[in-house]
């Protein structure tokens, strides 16, 4: 038996831990084409759940959007999120993952044993409003500004999926924004990007040493969810990637950890074998010591998956520039024209 991911969904008695065999996974699989046809995914089933949403403009195919299985902010969003300092944070340990930002001298983290369970974060951090995001099935944590149209707005879940990726939706035009992108793929603001924010996906000990005065978000209601514990046992050793049905990429693994900037990746057993890599101006480092968010029961014991850093040279030295550590399945599916280097 391998335990499978089941997406969370509405309240805390709702959350299923799935176990199914590879049988079963195998049989979803080849029925995802047949049960995600455009029937299902026109806009007219839409309609009802999503009012505001203009269906007339639309940079994606409608079939290509795959129910994840919660309805729209199935999925919580934080909108008032509560900190605490570093010298509080007494039950992370030191290896769990979290999404270490700083702007204008404001550091936090973001914990992926609280993002698992809420994929969005809307916050403001240095004066900027930001949305911090987690996609548990691609492993994609991005950071956002989250102002749309010159104006500040938040971001909640959809529910659906496109190549296994959360569709996020903006609470001002209810547009639909693939999160892997960062760019709205249905509705008024269709075709336009949020811009990203530099971020890592860090261990807690990193980031603690780095910003020993940080502070570090703890849940609103701590019995909300099973905090610290992983709805996706498993999944990151998978042969297959979960709720998708798009191409695959030649030569690796479709769940292997890619490290991507822009449209190029470089394979993460590549960055651990050399621990450091210049490609133009970028600089590439890995360091022992983080957890995997998507092996083990437990969150803090997962597999070491190490420490990614992609920092720019430039006049005054190193500068942290936006990077995503995700599988490569996902790359190849946003990114197919992008080379990914192993």
């Amino acid at each position: 038996m391998k335990t499978l991911p089941a997406r969370p969904k509405g309240g805390p008695a709702a959350v299923v831990l799935a176990t199914v065999g590879l049988a079963a996974l195998v049989l979803s699989l080849a029925l995802l084409p047949a049960a995600a046809g455009p029937a299902q995914a026109s806009p007219e089933r839409w309609q009802a759940a999503w009012p505001d949403t203009d269906f007339s403009k639309s940079a994606v195919a409608f079939d290509e959007i795959l129910s994840g299985g919660p309805p729209k902010d199935g999925i919580p969003s934080i909108d008032d999120p509560r900190f605490v300092s570093v010298a509080e944070a007494g039950e992370l340990s030191p290896s769990e993952p979290v999404i270490g930002l700083e702007v204008a001298g404001d550091a936090r983290a973001y914990p992926l044993r609280i993002l698992t369970w809420h994929e969005i974060v809307n916050d403001t951090v240095g004066g900027t409003p930001v949305a911090v995001t987690y996609c548990p099935l691609c492993n994609a944590a991005i950071v956002f500004d989250r102002r749309v149209g010159g104006a500040a707005t938040t971001f909640g879940t959809t529910g659906l999926l496109r190549h296994s990726d959360l569709v996020m939706y903006d609470r001002a035009t209810e547009s639909w924004w693939q999160q892997f992108l960062g760019e709205a793929i249905v509705g008024e603001r269709t075709g336009e990007r949020l811009a990203l924010v530099p971020a890592r996906l860090e261990s807690w000990a990193n980031f603690a040493a780095r910003f020993p005065e940080g502070r570090v978000l703890v849940p609103n209601d701590p019995n909300l969810r099973p905090y610290g514990a992983n709805p996706y046992v498993g999944y990151d050793s998978a042969a297959f990637p979960f709720l998708y049905k798009g191409g695959l990429p030649d030569g690796i693994a479709p769940m292997a950890r890619v490290i991507a900037v822009g449209d190029e990746a470089w394979s993460l057993d590549l960055l651990r074998r050399q621990g450091r890599i210049e490609s133009g101006d970028l600089v590439l480092t890995w360091t022992a010591g983080q957890a995997s968010a998507l092996d083990s029961e437990r969150l803090a014991d997962g597999k070491d998956v190490g420490n990614v850093v992609v920092q720019r040279r430039d006049p005054d030295g190193l500068s942290d520039v936006p990077y995503d550590v995700t599988f490569a399945f996902v790359f190849h599916a946003f990114r197919p024209q992008g080379e990914i280097r192993q």
